[in-house]
């Protein structure tokens, strides 16, 4: 056996017969640093250890430790074998116990010439002279090799788990921030799993007995994956882990072929082959609801954490699609009923163009108690309504659809605004659900665009003038619909000249957490204003800016409702005609009649004539209402008298029940009444009574001569 140097004999107090043996079983080398030469020698063994060559080493063939008939190694030399991050930790070390006359030891990394990576560790003295000088460094050095792939297999693995830590984070929030099927399925398949990256992802529901593919990712586009509409009780891997809600993993071809022949048979061709599959049931409250395939590229066994990984993501994934499943089921049901509620269309209305918008809010089940109609009224003229009924949830949206029906019915049987409002506020009172309701109603004249408009609690309308200045037009207003059943509601006229626009819409549309009412109504009036006109066809490319705006809000958190009204003016096939039905019991319905006969005799080109038939059509239906007990009709037209050449023609006719025939009395100077038909009679020219079956039509006409 060789023997040890002097120095290193002495460190371990001797030479023992078993050491050495002890040593070459362990692989131990031997090494003396002549710290005043700076040469390092050693044993074969710690040649081999520090990946030096033997026959260029530090030893001779016998083993012995080398010292000056070759060259050597020296502490530089040395230093620039170790990799470069351990370097600097040997050198400090070796320093410091050659400085105190000490022990060190230390673990390091070095490249051998092959190019491989090999660990070392060593455990060494420093020996004194008899001056008490530093003369030699001993001890021992072994391969750590294994260790070090022990330590990379530990970091890979440290860092790996650390990534799928933070995958199942970042997963986590994904879908926590999914609040639809598709938005769950988008998420997932665009998942990157680490340490298994995935060659193919696929998520399916369960759907009538059947697996359907929701989504997918990495299967070539047009080509459908050969896993979709898979019954649950096929011999196939999906149906399996559905049935035993436990993951099917299939790690190569040959295994899938062997487990599932019959379903082989579909993977086999499909293009861009996978060779591994992980099948992972979706169970939600006990339910299987669908399934997650991960598919690979090679061969894969997966290891227990690569099956822990995907079987907690397979229910994060189950947890946040059964939730989006009930989020689409309950807004399904929501827009249907909203849909059911609200008008399906607009019936194309002749003089007028219009355009709708409803915009659920951003929360909840997006649906609520706003609503709009457009009703067709008798004679060509049209209702609208715009209302908001108190909550946003489903009970809202039934008391807003039996309001809207109830509403719609009060104004198609030809009832005046105010009387409409009265009778809607009457029925929600009556529902006794406790709600209410504000609303606007406006009827429009096709004729000569008169607007009578009844407000309960509601936004005034704004209008848009044919100048392109706009305003909020006042709208005397009563308590919202349902508070006091018994609340009457002033009546508002205004008039919209041809091309001109009303704008009626729900407070959501101006009104937000950091915007009031007052400020976003002024936004909404710019919004419309400007020399630009509307035509026809461009009403809806304004209500598409101004749904845009309102969807494109982050702080909006009501829905909205918007009704967009351009009268075109009166058509030219129409006849110059008015015609109006006067309840017995609303006499104060005789100063509205005026006000739209005056309209009518302007827009017609005889505006001459409107002081004068105002004042004997007064007479006239006030005369038909106070003397019998039923209704009057209202009629007046104009007509060319002899062709197109001849004087304008304006003949009034009043219609009643009564068979009682009117008489001319002569009153005296303190007479309150009876001067009426003088008046007629002086004024007209001409003027009569016609009978007419059950009652009597007393009419006249005045003449309008051009100059």
């Amino acid at each position: 056996m060789t023997p040890l140097v002097p120095e290193l004999t002495e460190l371990v107090g001797g030479r023992p017969d078993w050491l050495e043996p002890a040593m070459a079983a362990n692989g131990i080398g031997s090494f003396d640093w002549d710290i005043r030469t700076d040469v390092i020698a050693g044993d074969a063994r710690a040649c081999l250890i520090l990946g030096l060559d033997i026959d260029d080493s530090l030893a001779d063939e016998t083993g012995d430790h080398h010292h000056a008939d070759r060259p050597g190694l020296n502490s530089e030399s040395f230093l620039a074998m170790l990799h470069p991050e351990d370097a600097p930790t040997v050198r400090r070390r070796v320093e410091r116990a050659v400085q105190e006359l000490g022990q060190c030891g230390a673990y390091y990394r070095t490249v051998f010439a092959d190019g491989e990576m090999h660990a070392v560790r060593f455990r060494a003295r420093v020996l004194a002279d008899e001056h008490g000088r530093p003369a030699h460094m001993v001890g021992f050095v072994w391969d750590a090799t294994v260790e070090l792939h022990k330590r990379v297999r530990a970091d890979h693995l440290a860092v790996l788990r650390e990534e799928r830590t933070r995958f199942i984070k970042e997963a986590a929030r994904a879908l926590s921030e999914a609040t639809t099927m598709q938005d769950v399925a988008r998420v997932f398949t665009e998942l990157p799993l680490p340490g298994i990256p995935p060659d193919g992802l696929i998520l399916a529901v369960l759907e009538s007995g059947r697996i359907q593919i929701l989504r997918s990712s990495g299967y070539t586009e047009g080509a459908p994956p050969p896993h979709d509409h898979v019954p649950l009780d096929a011999d196939h891997p999906a149906a399996l882990c559905l049935r035993t809600r436990t993951p099917v993993f299939l790690g190569s071809r040959a295994e899938y072929k062997d487990r599932f022949p019959g379903a082989w048979q579909q993977v086999a061709p499909a293009p861009s082959p996978r060779s591994a599959w992980a099948f992972l049931p979706l169970v939600a409250s006990g339910r299987p609801i669908g399934v997650c395939l991960v598919s690979f590229d090679e061969d894969r066994a997966l290891d227990s954490e690569d099956r822990t990984l995907l079987s907690t993501l397979g229910g994060m994934v189950a947890q946040s699609l059964a939730r989006a499943r009930l989020h689409d089921a309950e807004h399904e049901l929501a827009a249907g009923l909203q849909r059911v509620l609200l008008p399906r269309r607009v019936p194309p209305l002749p003089g007028f163009t219009t355009a709708v918008r409803y915009l659920p809010a951003g929360t909840g089940l997006q649906i609520g108690g706003d609503w709009y109609d457009v009703v067709p009224l008798p004679g060509g003229h049209v209702g609208l309504v715009i209302g908001d009924v108190q909550g946003h949830d489903v009970h809202a949206a039934g008391v807003m659809g039996q309001l809207r029906i109830a509403l719609r019915a009060y104004a198609a049987e030809g009832h005046p605004p105010a009387a409409v409002m009265a009778r809607a506020s009457r029925f929600l009172a009556d529902l006794d659900t406790g709600h209410f309701a504000t609303c606007l109603y406006a009827e429009v004249n096709v004729d000569y665009g008169a607007v009578y408009a009844v407000r309960a609690g509601h936004l005034d309308p704004l209008v848009r003038r044919a100048d392109g200045s706009s305003a909020v037009q006042p709208v005397a207003g009563g308590l919202p619909l349902g508070i006091d059943p018994e609340s009457s509601y002033p009546v508002t006229r205004f008039t919209l000249d041809p091309g001109e626009l009303l704008l009626l819409c729900t407070d959501g549309l101006v009104e937000t957490r950091s915007v009031d009412i007052d400020e976003g109504m002024e936004r909404l009036r710019r919004a419309i204003g400007g020399h630009q006109p509307y035509g026809p066809g461009e009403l809806e490319a304004l209500a598409d800016r101004i749904e845009t705006a309102a969807a494109e809000s982050h702080e909006r958190d009501d829905d909205i409702a918007l009704l967009l009204l351009r009268w075109d003016g009166p058509a030219e096939s129409r006849p110059r005609q008015l015609r109006r039905r006067i309840p017995q019991a609303d006499l104060e319905q005789i100063s509205e009649v005026r006000g739209e006969l005056r309209d009518a005799v302007r827009r017609w080109g005889v505006g001459e004539l409107a002081d004068t038939v105002e004042l004997l059509t007064s007479e006239l239906v006030t005369n038909a209402l106070v003397h019998t007990d039923r209704d009057a009709l209202l009629t007046a037209r104009l007509y060319q008298e002899g062709g197109d050449s001849g004087p304008a023609r304006l003949r009034v006719e009043v219609d009643d029940e009564s068979d009682l025939w009117p008489r001319r009395r002569t009153p005296g100077e303190q007479a309150s009444s009876g001067r009426g038909l003088m008046l007629v009679e002086a004024l007209a020219d001409a003027w009569g009574v016609d009978p007419r079956g059950s009652g009597k039509r007393m009419w006249f006409e005045l003449i309008h001569r051009d100059g």
